[in-house]
């Protein structure tokens, strides 16, 4: 099996840890029927597509096993994602700012967060980009710190953090002040995860859905 390896020191909006992708099949059609459903709904509503400069944003992933699928990076623009647009993580390491995955393209950006909440015990994510909610939410819901960006070990450990110290696990849904509009949804099911943006995000969103940033995931 081949294998292609990064280093990434990259400026904000592109992936910053190193992974390794190892040329393997990807995710199999049934395991991503009910992954799938809930992307669509997130681009229907917009906190999953891209910005005017065709940058993409927003990503989703479950529990698999002991790994986890999650959409690749940039795929935020697609419309609909095949199974060729995701990768199943197989290892990570927050201390070594590394992911291994396998698939046939580049892994989220927030694969390490993903990770995060995993290692926590939750079963699915979605996280998406909304201007409105995310500056209406912030801080009445469990925050992150706003100096520590997105995609990065540090994020992480904020993730394991709130899930430690809150009652997110009740809420299904943080903010990420230093990732701006970055608001992640997660729970035991992905019905919990697109439950918590029908209920939390959804009715703050504008008419003109407000984008102004140009970070990708």
């Amino acid at each position: 099996m081949a294998s292609r390896e990064k280093s990434n020191e990259f400026t904000e909006g592109y992936i910053k840890f190193n992974f390794k992708l190892n040329d393997g099949n990807p995710p199999s059609p049934e395991k991503l029927v009910k992954l799938n459903e809930w992307r669509q709904k997130m681009y229907g509503l917009g906190v999953i597509g891209a910005y005017p400069n065709g940058v993409g944003f927003g990503n989703v992933s479950v529990k698999d096993g002991k790994y986890f699928i999650i959409s690749g990076t940039a795929t935020g623009r697609l419309k609909e994602l095949k199974p060729e647009h995701y990768v199943t993580v197989t290892d990570y390491s927050f201390e070594r700012n590394f992911v291994e995955c396998t698939g046939k393209i580049d892994p989220s950006s927030e694969s390490m967060t993903h990770a995060a909440l995993y290692e926590a015990g939750e079963a699915a994510a979605i996280h998406v980009h909304a201007m409105k909610p995310w500056e209406k939410l912030m801080g009445k819901v469990p925050t992150t710190r706003s100096d520590v960006p997105y995609g990065t070990p540090e994020m992480a450990y904020e993730m394991l953090r709130l899930l430690r110290e809150t009652g997110v696990r009740k809420q299904h849904i943080i903010v990420m002040a230093g990732h701006e509009e970055g608001i992640i949804a997660f729970g035991r099911s992905l019905d919990d995860a697109g439950q918590a943006i029908l209920k939390e995000v959804v009715p703050l969103l504008n008419d003109k859905k407000i984008i102004k940033s140009k970070k990708v995931d």
